[in-house]
């Protein structure tokens, strides 16, 4: 498949006179897909059960006689007034207990049934409308799950369904006892503070507790919302299976783990992420203000690697940016425009690792509500944004470049968004997250000039790797520990990987891997300015684990306690490490392993796939790196033969 450019289109909210023009324009600018309709559910029916199809129709026309290929979105992201009207009870509802109102978007609770059902019945209408139109080549089902916080919501129907889904998972539960509800209490360890139940309608949510709810309710709790996500998805890609070819994906957003990604994925044939560098620098990045200021109009380095690589695992190798960033975002707390030079590079950023389509968030900016003020490649008037020199310079170089380049890592981290909730319920200190010692390691290897594959921790095998990273996964599936046995080099474990079971019981890591010794004597959690130093370079910081092992020893800490034990071809860290220390670590395995490696200059990255090798500037200034001059807010391209 060639590598293209996209843009997000909303026609309903321009006169019709001007769409004809807005295709031209498109068209002349290297565009070939174009996103619509996944915000537009008031206008497709306006009325319960009575639709408009005739603008929609047009649209699709026009666009068509373009040649610009459509992507169309199922527009269940925005429920109109009057199905709040009908289902008031399907708002979602806060922690607090107050229900959050019409009058934005993603006003829905996942578990409100005939919410759902009404969902259904607009998909299938519209699917079997537009599933045999020449000019629908893909299907985007809703918009951003888990934005603004959606995923988990403290309504009647989510406590109806949670108790439901107990019910059935505890009466499926092959433990010692035999009544359901028993079976829970000794999964949940509910002899604990006289927490037993005697029914599952006593079980409400796990909030506003006097102290911290058990973990495991907590765990529970979080995982029926992530299912809700996965069904919901899965509901609407059957119906319009049922009517379509077209793949069919959905557009994931950064930094959201609320959810299961995979699980949703399933039932796609593509992932998308929708990619805002500034906004996410400034908004979900643990960085310091240095940081911040130094990449303010460029982004951080990683955050978008990061993600690439993880869509491309969670699409089985089909991925796409379905929003590009073209210029100043809304909704951060500061919104700069990005640096001239930095949007051609985060497209062909996408393209390094294998995106299929680069899509930019919106054609024209906005005239009136919420996003007045995020840029789009047009003012509202139609006058072309600064960016539309940039987007016109990577049309130009598409023309001549190769088709979307696959490739296969030869390190690998496994990504697990299970594992999430068990740190996200008991991070042991402020600060500590999955994602955020994911993130790290996922940086260090970047650091050291390396191409990264994510992998599910349901993957079949770990064929074709050198070095598997397994950071924190504190609970671990069978089928993950059977391929950590199989695999014959080196995986790096920890810390907390493998301490909990599936009800958030404390278990052992050696437990998993007979011969392995390592038993977790306490762990603690400490403030930044009072690291654990270690008697090679670098230190922990933030958390670390005394353990007991008769193990090899590789690194100890400046007291003399193990930090990184081998048994085997697993080695287990037991601490968060900081740069120095997480690089001393992976430059011994690389030399073990016979990976190559070379230390990247500060803002310089570099990514590999089959055939190609880039570097990108995120600089704004020039660095001479290998022989090149890489010009500030650049990149430089290279066949590799």
């Amino acid at each position: 498949m060639k590598r293209c450019l996209g843009v997000c289109y909303y026609p309903e909210q321009w006169p019709r006179n001007i769409w004809e023009t807005d295709a031209q324009n498109m068209k002349s600018l290297g565009i070939s897909w174009v996103r619509i309709a996944e915000f537009s559910w008031a206008k497709i029916e306006p009325q319960p059960y009575i639709y408009d199809f005739k603008w929609l129709d047009e649209v699709i026309d026009i666009m068509g006689k373009n040649e610009i290929k459509i992507v169309l979105g199922t527009p269940t992201a925005a429920p109109p007034r009057w199905m709040v009207d009908l289902y008031p009870d399907m708002l979602p509802v806060e922690q607090s207990g107050i229900s959050r109102q019409f009058g934005s978007r993603r006003h829905y609770c996942f578990s409100h049934e005939k919410f759902v059902r009404h969902c259904e019945l607009v998909v299938e209408i519209i699917a079997k409308r537009y599933g045999r139109n020449p000019n629908i080549k893909a299907w985007q089902i809703d918009n951003e799950y888990g934005c603004h916080e959606t995923t988990i919501s403290y309504s009647a129907a989510a406590l109806n369904g949670y108790q439901k889904w107990l019910k059935y998972k505890f009466s499926h539960n092959l433990g010692k006892k035999c009544n359901p509800i028993d079976n829970l209490n000794h999964a949940w360890g509910n002899n604990f503070w006289s927490m037993t139940y005697a029914s599952f309608d006593q079980i409400g949510f796990p909030i506003n507790c006097v102290t911290d709810p058990n973990p495991a309710h907590s765990l529970s709790f979080l995982e029926y919302c992530s299912e809700k996500v996965a069904e919901f998805n899965k509901r609407q890609a059957l119906i319009i299976k049922k009517y379509s070819s077209s793949p069919i994906t959905h557009n994931f957003m950064g930094k959201i783990t609320e959810f299961d990604h995979f699980k949703v994925s399933d039932n796609l044939d593509f992932a998308s992420w929708d990619s805002y560098p500034l906004g996410f620098l400034e908004d979900r990045i643990s960085a310091s203000e240095s940081h911040r200021v130094t990449y303010a109009r460029q982004g951080d380095p990683d955050f978008q690697a990061f993600h690439h690589d993880l869509y491309r695992a969670v699409g089985n190798g089909r991925w796409w940016v379905m929003e590009q960033q073209p210029g100043s975002v809304n909704w951060a707390p500061f919104n700069p425009m990005p640096l001239e030079g930095m949007v051609r590079v985060w497209t062909w950023e996408a393209f390094a690792h294998g995106a299929e389509v680069v899509s930019f968030f919106r054609w024209r900016q906005a005239q009136s509500a919420q996003e007045q003020l995020h840029s789009g490649l047009q003012c509202p008037a139609g006058k072309k944004m600064p960016v539309t020199n940039e987007i016109q310079e990577i049309s130009s170089e598409l023309k001549n470049a190769s088709e979307v380049k696959k490739s296969k890592s030869q390190i690998g981290i496994v990504f697990d968004y299970e594992s999430e909730r068990y740190w996200r319920i008991q991070p042991h200190g402020k600060g500590n997250s999955y994602f955020d010692l994911v993130f790290d390691f996922y940086r260090g290897l970047r650091k050291l000039g390396q191409s990264i594959d994510f992998i599910s921790p349901n993957a079949d095998s770990f064929d074709g790797y050198k070095l598997i990273v397994i950071p924190g996964a504190m609970f671990m599936e069978n089928k993950l520990i059977e391929k950590i046995n199989e695999f014959s080099h080196t995986v790096l474990a920890g810390p907390r990987t493998g301490c909990r079971d599936r009800n958030f019981n404390l278990k052992r890591f050696s437990s998993f891997f007979p011969g392995f010794d390592l038993e977790i004597i306490v762990s603690e959690t400490f403030r930044p300015e009072t690291p654990v130093r270690l008697s090679e370079e670098g230190c922990f910081v933030s958390y670390r684990e005394l353990i007991s092992t008769s193990a090899q020893i590789l690194m100890k800490t400046e007291s003399g306690d193990p930090a990184l034990i081998s048994y085997g071809n697993i080695q287990y860290l037991a601490g968060w490490p900081d740069e120095s220390a997480m690089k001393n670590i992976f430059l011994r395995i690389f030399e073990d392993e016979k990976l190559p490696f070379k230390q990247m200059p500060e803002g310089i990255r570099e990514r590999r796939n089959t055939g190609e090798c880039f570097w990108f500037n995120y600089n704004d200034f020039e660095v001479e790196f290998e022989g090149f001059k890489i010009p500030s807010a650049n990149f430089i391209r290279r066949e590799l033969k």
